[in-house]
């Protein structure tokens, strides 16, 4: 599953294409990803602007002029390409596929610099999902979410508070999206053997 840094690859290749640009069209080609599209998608959407790109742990925000802001979650296999030829190259973890079966939704959007493109949302597996909200709050994915482990708020003070008296193991602690937001296993994995730290031990042992 993608973790925060192949998220902020993603979100980067989008950037260029997406800010600026209107979406004309909304084409859902089934009911559901993981969970059911969010309600009214396709209406509340048409006709808005990208006016941003950015990324929360480990989903992708794409927010619209009218007050709306799309996430994007890509589960095991979710992948967003350009069809047309040209700008489906923007930096990735990996080569989405194009087999159409997957493709399970598509912007028709206009940028007023490279014009017409279509934005895929594909993904064989459908452990993605899609979320529509109008403020960060309304959205159960991101209320309880920790400090970004780049960001200003991620130091060893807020560490060690949310270490003291854990007694889970510090694997465990480093995968609570509430403690750290935006790591996984292969993060988590390779931090601890850098730092020579056994995934086992308590999370409260590490606090000095």
């Amino acid at each position: 599953m993608p973790e925060l840094p192949e998220v902020e690859t993603v979100r980067r290749g989008l950037e260029p294409w997406l800010v600026k640009a209107r979406i004309e069209k909304v084409e859902l080609r089934r009911p559901d990803l993981r969970f059911p599209f969010p309600a009214g998608l396709a209406q509340k959407v048409t006709g808005a602007r990208v006016t941003n790109v950015g990324r929360r742990a480990k989903y992708l925000l794409i927010a619209l002029d009218n007050g709306f802001t799309i996430l994007s979650h890509l589960g095991m296999t979710g992948s967003w390409r350009f069809a047309e030829h040209g700008i489906d190259k923007p930096p990735r973890y990996y080569e989405p596929g194009t087999e159409p079966k997957h493709d399970h939704l598509i912007f028709s959007l206009h940028h007023p610099e490279h014009g017409k493109s279509h934005l895929i949302y594909a993904d064989p597996r459908r452990f993605g999902f899609l979320d529509l909200f109008e403020r960060p709050e309304d959205s159960s994915y991101l209320k309880d979410l920790g400090p970004e482990p780049l960001g200003n708020d991620f130091n060893a003070e807020e560490m060690a508070a949310a270490f003291r008296g854990k007694k889970a193991p510090i694997k465990a602690a480093l995968l609570d999206q509430r403690v750290v937001a935006g790591l996984g296993n292969i993060y988590v994995a390779e931090a601890l053997h850098r730092a020579h730290i056994l995934p086992t031990v308590e999370a409260r042992s590490l606090l000095t």
